[in-house]
């Protein structure tokens, strides 16, 4: 009977947003509902979403809030579109998709999928344009790897969001995200549209763009860091902290792990570096900020019906189910995920909507942090008219609804398969 009360909470949580609902007010919605339909008292079911709400904000939204300051200070300065020169400039045009790729990997650390797709678009009509070279063939390996850091590395919402749920260490799951995300770009980004490319024709004309003047943008190694700093202090306080060192040395390396702080050392460190003054790098930090506060409401909701799920005991009896059906708790993460985007869109709702019903599994032998990626891998599954992202693909590329299906849905879902893949063989060699 549990089943069934989810099962129609779930239901109910896809019609509403069908129905153009916020999916804030949806899942607050539907977790007021579920609690009590599973026989919890209303009491009990308010003090379950309160300590959801904050035990998922305590654990993320500094990170988020900050990942968003540091992504709108590179956006505006120009930090992302001079990697791209560089990198354009050093790859040549043979291998221009691999430099497209490293770009939006780069980029797409600190920038969220929708403003990194913003400021790279308009350097790959660019590119597109001097090379003559089709837009598709220019412009996928940098959406892929967008893609890939939105749903495999923090400090994009999800990641961060299930490492919270999951107890998950960040820098573990960023070094593991790293090793999947990097194979599955190249396969999704740049095998993929050369053999789409066989195929599909028609690309349609780029929308006209602007971009910054080559004297206003930042050096080449400011850029780099800006973009890249937060990640290599991640990674080397993750790496310190698990050495033999005495216990002055090892908080530095603790400290430096914890990805707040390393965020905000590099905010600091951008505000110093860049020409611009105070106070119109506060007013576009600030910016970067309200573009995700909803986003935050979303993932503090998502948190809220996680732990009623958990409280309800509806967890424990998915985990029974599963090991009566010997499935693995990553391959169920991983569909429980992609079922959730199939039906909702939004890649950081279906995650976060997926992870209570995930809390059971661990401490049974599965990595968190591999079940953080398993879940995110799942997320990105078959991306059609129900995502924003398959829109902007497509009126950015110029597409028809089958080319946007044959390109953009395919390559998500590519994504998301070679994910989950990587996630299985990284369990088999850890365990």
């Amino acid at each position: 009977m549990s089943l069934l009360v989810v099962l129609g909470a779930i239901l109910l949580l896809v019609l509403l947003i069908v129905k153009k609902f916020s999916p804030l007010l949806a899942l607050l919605i539907v977790s007021v509902l579920t609690g009590l339909l599973l026989g919890m008292p209303l009491p009990a079911v308010i003090t379950a979403m309160n300590k959801g709400i904050g035990d998922t904000l305590g654990g993320t939204i500094m990170v988020l809030a900050l990942g968003a300051f540091l992504g709108k200070l590179a956006e505006e300065s120009g930090a992302a579109q001079k990697i791209v020169e560089v990198l354009v400039a050093s790859w040549g045009r043979r291998h221009i998709q691999w430099a497209m790729l490293c770009t939006g990997l780069l980029a797409g650390i600190p920038l969220f999928y929708n403003a990194g797709f913003v400021v790279l678009i308009p350097l790959a009509f660019a590119i597109a344009a001097t090379t003559r070279l089709p837009l598709l063939y220019v412009g996928m390996p940098m959406a892929a790897a967008l893609s890939v850091t939105h749903g495999f590395l923090p400090p994009h919402p999800g990641p961060v969001a299930l490492a919270g749920y999951f107890h998950a260490s960040i820098g573990t799951t960023l070094l593991y995200g790293i090793i999947i995300a990097l194979p599955v770009a190249a396969i999704a980004g740049v095998v993929f549209p050369r053999l789409l490319l066989k195929y599909t024709k028609g690309y349609g004309l780029p929308p006209a763009m602007a971009l910054k003047p080559l004297p206003q943008l930042p050096s080449a190694g400011k850029s780099f860091l800006i973009v890249l700093l937060p990640v290599l202090l991640i990674a080397l306080g993750t790496a310190g902290a698990l050495l033999n060192l005495p216990p002055l040395f090892k908080s530095v390396f603790i400290f430096l792990q914890e990805p707040t702080l390393a965020l905000l050392l590099t905010v600091m460190v951008t505000l110093f570096l860049l020409p611009q003054p105070l106070a119109q790098s506060m007013e576009a930090g600030a910016n970067g900020i309200r573009s995700v506060a909803l986003i935050l409401l979303i993932i503090a909701a998502g948190g809220a019906f996680k732990q009623v799920l958990v409280e309800s005991g509806v967890g424990a009896l998915i985990k029974t189910g599963a090991d009566g059906l010997h499935l693995s708790p990553l391959f169920l993460g991983w569909l429980i995920a992609a079922l959730f985007r199939l039906t909702l869109g939004s890649a950081t709702v279906a995650a976060v909507t997926a992870a209570g019903m995930m809390i059971p599994f661990l401490g049974s032998g599965v990595s968190p942090e591999l079940l953080v990626l398993s879940v995110g891998a799942g997320s990105l599954f078959c991306s059609h008219v129900n995502d924003t992202g398959f829109w902007m693909f497509k009126e950015y590329f110029g597409l028809t609804l089958k080319q946007t299906f044959l390109s953009w849905t395919v390559m998500e879902s590519l994504i998301s398969v070679l994910g989950l893949a990587g996630v299985l063989l990284l369990q088999a060699i850890i365990h």
